[in-house]
């Protein structure tokens, strides 16, 4: 993917926080690793840092979107794996989040990976936004064969969620319902 540069030019990968909102863009904003970060919070917008790893290629993406429209964000391996057949891998990405506290980041799979047979294990994987580790995804070959991952290889994408709040009530009985067991709405 190509750096592009917004109006206020400046390098992004992901879009300008001051393009998303012209008419209150931020005061002043801070460009770091080609990615843009604003100083201050801006209406609407989930503020997700980042860390790259020192093992992570220098030309590494961070988090970026494939094209404007795309729901999510990147994750590309930061190694040279190779998942056996009917095995599965942990594949490194070289990078470290902070999400922003009442969203968590969901680890999905990719479409062009899974018509390969090579799905994301635990989808979707769960980024709670209080961890601070090394972001892994887990992958599992559906094939007989071996199934080698490079270095930029796009791996999985990101979705930020929002999590609402819950709040757990203990009862003596629930309301009742015609749902219930495996299959109950039919086929």
């Amino acid at each position: 993917m190509d750096i592009e540069q917004c109006i206020h030019g400046v390098e992004f990968y992901n879009p300008c926080p001051a393009c998303l909102d012209p008419e209150n863009p931020p005061e002043q904003l801070e460009v770091e690793s080609k990615l843009i970060t604003p100083t201050g919070p801006i209406e609407g917008v989930v503020l997700v840092k980042l860390r790259r790893l020192a093992h992570a290629p220098e030309r590494l993406h961070l988090l970026t979107r494939a094209t404007p429209g795309s729901a999510g964000l990147d994750l590309m391996s930061a190694v040279n794996i190779t998942i056996p057949g009917q095995g599965h891998a942990a594949v490194a990405t070289g990078l470290e989040l902070e999400i922003e506290p009442g969203y968590e980041g969901q680890v999905r799979p990719r479409s062009g990976l899974a018509l390969q047979g090579i799905d994301v294990l635990n989808a979707p994987g769960t980024i709670d936004s209080d961890y601070r580790k090394e972001v892994m995804v887990l992958l599992y070959n559906r094939n007989q064969a071996p199934f080698a991952i490079r270095k930029e290889d796009r791996v999985a994408q990101l979705i930020i969620s929002k999590v609402e709040p819950v709040l757990v009530q203990e009862v003596e009985e629930l309301s009742p319902s015609n749902r219930g067991g495996f299959g109950s709405t039919g086929r």
